[in-house]
């Protein structure tokens, strides 16, 4: 019984915290009149799907997350309302679209909480001090005060979420992954939607977009390395449990 509350409780957030981060990316898509071909709820096999004013509506099979399939966002299209085709501004604004969504739910539910347990007036300082640990946990990365030995993957988030007692408890580590991954994801890296809004920026630069080859030759390794580190810090997080 333990282990399927312990599973629900896993699937809940980071399944439910993804979503969002895709809803993120799928509102400003549609605010922008950019054509999205698929907005789909979970991964895997199709279950159900709907079809409304060119986009496929679906729910498939793994509910872990889900996706926004826009027309010229992986591939170049020369069509109106191609996501290659927005100007650059627009296409930022899409892309960071999913971290800020998961930032404010992490900020508003900590907000909440932070009421609940003070009053309103401590709520804001007790916000405020929270994001500013936050902020500086990362800078403690970059700076090499915190090794990647040290760093959680989703093994490791996975034991944590399993352990937190209480509703307090849980709510609050909601949000503290929430907003985790709307900052991770604004990342000036490679295959991150940060590593994609810097190739933007050096695209108003250049006045020019970099060739598709490249591009995704920079994605792709940008990738490969994520998923290397992924193993190595999901391998670290096996070690720290047994």
């Amino acid at each position: 019984m333990g282990f399927l509350i312990g599973a629900i409780k896993i699937i809940f957030v980071l399944g439910f915290l993804i979503f969002v981060h895709e809803c993120g990316h799928f509102f400003m898509a549609k605010a922008f009149k950019i054509k999205v071909r698929e907005f789909s709820l979970g991964f895997g096999p199709l279950i159900k799907c709907k079809n409304s004013k060119g986009t496929k509506y679906s729910l498939r099979a793994v509910p872990f997350g889900g996706y926004v399939d826009m027309v010229g966002e992986t591939e170049r299209k020369d069509e109106p309302g191609a996501f290659n085709k927005a100007s650059i501004l627009t296409r930022v604004a899409i892309l960071a679209g999913g971290s800020l969504v998961n930032i404010i739910l992490g900020i508003g539910i900590y907000f909440i909480l932070a009421i609940i347990a003070t009053d309103l007036t401590h709520a804001f300082t007790a916000t405020g001090n929270f994001l500013v640990a936050l902020i500086d946990s990362l800078r403690l990365l970059f700076t090499g005060n915190i090794q990647v030995d040290q760093m959680v993957g989703p093994i490791g988030i996975s034991e944590i979420v399993v352990q937190s007692s209480g509703l307090f408890n849980f709510v609050y580590l909601f949000s503290v992954i929430s907003i985790s991954l709307g900052i991770t994801n604004l990342l000036p890296f490679p295959a991150l939607d940060g590593g994609r809004i810097i190739l933007l920026v050096l695209e108003a630069i250049r006045r020019k977009p970099l060739s598709e080859k490249i591009e995704m030759t920079i994605n792709s390794l940008g990738f490969t390395f994520l998923i290397l580190l992924s193993i190595y810090i999901s391998y670290n997080d096996v070690l720290r449990i047994i």
